[in-house]
């Protein structure tokens, strides 16, 4: 089958990884993108990505940590980006909830833009009420140019076709599972099917079924599975066409389709 890559997972901040991995990949799941989200952070992501060659890091730093954000961590993150799988730089953004000054913030995040062109990674993008002006960001330090994912997407269908015209994909989580979703099921109906990549946030943001719980990569497909429902695609659908659009954005070799296909369709019909 065409495995289903989970672009964001956090597997540094889960217990025991290798065991996870096993789990996710009984159902499917065969990469993981770990974004290293500080520079204090950034020893275990390497670390924990040396635990499965399907395992990719996406080093970068969250601006939360932008208040301590000093020119030595950029010379590091510089050269983690040259390790063979440094796929992305993330996550990175805006965030107006964080008790972190706005000028600091702004000014991090535009070093990242400048960074991913100048070490050609795309972005995983982390925003929270702070969309438009990651947009006019983007837009003004050409980060089109680089393209990426929106991260944990939820916004609305004119924000997906802004973000789609500048070149990034919308990473599509366990929010679309809960019941209280209200705009990202109309979003996944609608925009193209080149535009979908999946994410479990791992051990954030848990499907319906788990809320309340530590997210698990097993989980990815659940998050599949919805995404199937509301696209009207079988799971071996949506995992052709998400892990060929994550491999697209993240310049990863496409899986062999033909591997473990009657495993996918024997899961969906359960």
């Amino acid at each position: 089958m065409t495995r289903y890559i989970d672009t964001h997972i956090h597997l540094d901040l889960l217990t025991e990884p290798a065991l996870l991995l096993q789990e996710a990949d009984q159902v499917g799941v065969g990469a993981w993108v770990v974004p290293g989200v500080a520079p204090e952070q950034w020893s275990k992501v390497m670390a924990t990505t040396a635990l499965h060659e399907q395992v990719y890091l996406a080093p970068g730093i969250h601006p939360q940590a932008a208040g301590n954000f000093q020119k030595a961590h950029f010379d590091k993150l510089r050269q983690l980006l040259t390790y063979e799988r440094a796929v992305a730089i993330g996550e990175v953004g805006l965030d107006r909830q964080l008790d972190v000054p706005w000028q600091q913030q702004e000014e991090l995040f535009i070093a990242m833009i400048r960074l991913a062109q100048e070490m050609e990674k795309p972005l995983l993008i982390h925003t929270r009420r702070s969309t438009e002006r990651i947009l006019e960001l983007l837009q003004r330090e050409g980060g089109d140019q680089v393209g990426g994912i929106f991260h944990a997407f939820s916004g609305s269908l004119e924000t997906a076709r802004r973000i789609l015209e500048m070149g990034f994909l919308l990473g599509v989580g366990g929010v679309v599972t809960l019941q209280t979703a209200r705009r990202l099921p109309e979003v996944i109906r609608k925009v193209p099917a080149e535009a979908l990549v999946l994410e479990t946030d791992a051990p954030y943001l848990a499907p319906e079924q788990h809320r309340g719980q530590p997210n698990r990569p097993a989980y990815l497909e659940l998050i599949a599975r919805q995404v199937a429902s509301l696209r009207d695609w079988s799971l071996a659908e949506t995992a052709q066409q998400t892990t060929q659009n994550a491999c697209r954005v993240l310049g990863l070799p496409v899986p062999d389709t033909r591997q473990k296909d009657k495993e996918i369709l024997e899961n969906e019909s359960e």
